[in-house]
């Protein structure tokens, strides 16, 4: 009993979860939020898997503009995250969803024009190189938007209605609501390649951007129907838009007093130094940017998110890096990309083992459990250096990867139902646009560290960084958890089963 007494709230909280207390939501209107972030998701992923193979062809024989495409992304979203995050927080729920859709769309159909025109023209670095560099940095600057502007989405969305929608049920509701997002995401993440590919080997590059700028176009009306039609349908959805207007006007003005204040306050002569450096300080904190981080900072989960960023800086995954690698290594393109749908399917299978390993041992211990299970599995790939063979090295590379997907999805889920559960209403949009700013910035780390040991003969050496990262992720967790609950295990539950193991053995003597 004194043990429960002093365990923190938040733990006390998961362990006691709330009376369901409101209406059951239409199901027809969870349907057609699930099908618009299907919509929303599946050209995302053409995108992200077709731009790496444009990029290759319109410069054939280089992984430049592939690189640094990946690296305008990465350092776009870790750049304006935060303030992505604020900007949601801050403006009504319609007017987010429509630039949101609007400028997600049109971007990819520019950049989905802009690939056209250069692989049509294939000679126009030759004839017109100032044409070929424009097109180049609009590609780049489209493409960064998309994915700013998805990552809006993906905050309004996953991070703020999920939550809104399921207050007042069973925390199964939420668990079960964020599951099948995610599912539908690596649904996405495993298909959207494989029709594009599809497309690219039966009948052209050119092809797959027309259907990916065609996709842009007609799916943003329907997407716009669907999501405003639950906007319209689920009342709390209203009522909490119209609690972050209200919040944002009285911050304002807030604001505006303080201001005042301070313009006071510099006219008085008898003001000190230190009283103004320290008003400095205060305007300073007040910078978009700079505040965003410092809630973020303040958060109880702040272990949590900067443990799943880490996940972000390394090369074991499916990525170009590692496909690259495979290849050098004599691996068939098939088998790569048969291993990359089995780890995608593993992904899939972690949102269903999810909710139900939720259900028994809560979210907290769900992260544990998970993240250690991905290092377990990760030991293949460490293991894979000392294998001489190197067919054999490659295949315990992609089953140690594949493998940890199951983990690795089900820590990502536990990580991002904390937040929704512990982070305040007021501060979840900005705390959502930190933590992909700063797994942005980690995926960043891992496209430098890859060109600082670019040979594929030291790839071990990216495994070894990666893995130690992967153990420095499970440590602060497992800090987190500790900090939280006081303890790891229970062991006052193991001591009965050895007391009868004990009496067991000496009966038998």
């Amino acid at each position: 009993m004194k043990q429960q007494l002093t365990e923190p709230l938040v733990a006390r909280t998961q362990e006691q979860p709330s009376i369901p207390q409101s209406d059951p939501v239409p199901s027809f209107l969870i349907t057609y939020l699930y099908v618009g972030h299907f919509l929303a998701r599946w050209g995302t992923r053409m995108w992200d898997f077709s731009v790496g193979l444009y990029m290759i062809n319109i410069w054939p024989d280089s992984l430049l503009f592939a690189a640094i495409y990946g690296a305008v992304e990465s350092a776009s979203t870790a750049l304006f995250g935060p303030i992505i995050g604020h900007w949601v927080d801050r403006f009504p729920y319609s007017k987010v969803l429509r630039i949101w859709l609007v400028t997600q769309n049109l971007s990819f159909v520019i950049a989905g024009g802009t690939v056209m025109a250069l692989l049509v023209y294939a000679d126009l670095k030759l004839t017109n190189f100032y044409a070929f560099v424009f097109l180049i940095i609009l590609t780049n600057i489209s493409g960064a938007v998309g994915v700013l502007s998805t990552l809006a989405g993906t905050i309004l969305v996953e991070r703020d209605w999920a939550v809104v929608i399921s207050e007042g049920h069973s925390p199964e509701v939420l668990t079960k609501i964020n599951s099948v997002m995610r599912r539908i995401d690596l649904f996405c993440k495993l298909c959207a390649p494989v029709l594009t590919g599809l497309i690219i080997s039966f009948v052209s590059l050119e092809a797959s951007a027309f259907t990916l700028a065609l996709w842009n176009t007609i799916s943003i009306w329907l997407e716009y129907w669907l999501f405003t039609s639950v906007y319209k349908g689920i009342p709390a959805l209203g009522e909490s838009g119209q609690r972050k207007l209200s919040r944002s006007l009285e911050s304002d003005q807030n604001k505006t007093r303080s201001n005042l204040l301070s313009s006071d306050d510099e006219d008085d002569v008898e003001i000190s130094q230190e009283s103004w450096i320290n008003r400095r300080i205060k305007q300073f904190s007040r910078i978009p940017y700079v505040s965003a981080w410092r809630v973020y900072l303040q958060q109880d989960v702040v272990l949590p998110g900067v443990a799943l960023a880490l996940l972000y800086f390394t090369v074991l995954r499916f990525g170009t890096l590692m496909t690259a690698t495979l290849e050098w290594e004599g691996i068939p393109a098939y088998v790569i990309g048969i291993v990359r749908g089995v780890g995608a399917a593993v992904g899939i299978a972690a949102t269903v083992v999810y909710p139900i390993l939720q259900s028994h041992i809560l979210t907290l211990r769900t992260g544990l459990w998970s993240i250690w299970s991905q290092w377990t599995f990760l030991l293949l790939c460490v293991g894979s250096i000392w294998v001489p063979n190197r067919v054999l090295s490659a295949c315990m590379l992609m089953a140690g990867v594949g493998t940890s997907r199951l983990g690795l999805w089900m820590f990502d889920l536990a990580v991002i139902q904390q937040m929704q559960d512990q982070v305040p209403e007021l501060e979840r949009c900005v705390v959502g646009g930190v933590q992909s700013s700063l797994q942005s910035s980690m995926d960043l780390m891992g496209y430098v560290m890859a060109i600082i040991i670019s040979n594929p003969q030291d790839f071990w050496k990216l495994t070894l960084v990666s893995f130690g990262v992967v153990t420095l992720a499970a440590l602060l967790y497992t800090l987190h958890l500790y900090r939280v609950r006081k303890h790891l295990l229970h062991f006052e539950k193991l001591t009965p089963f050895l007391k009868c193991i004990t009496r067991s053995q000496s009966a038998n003597v």
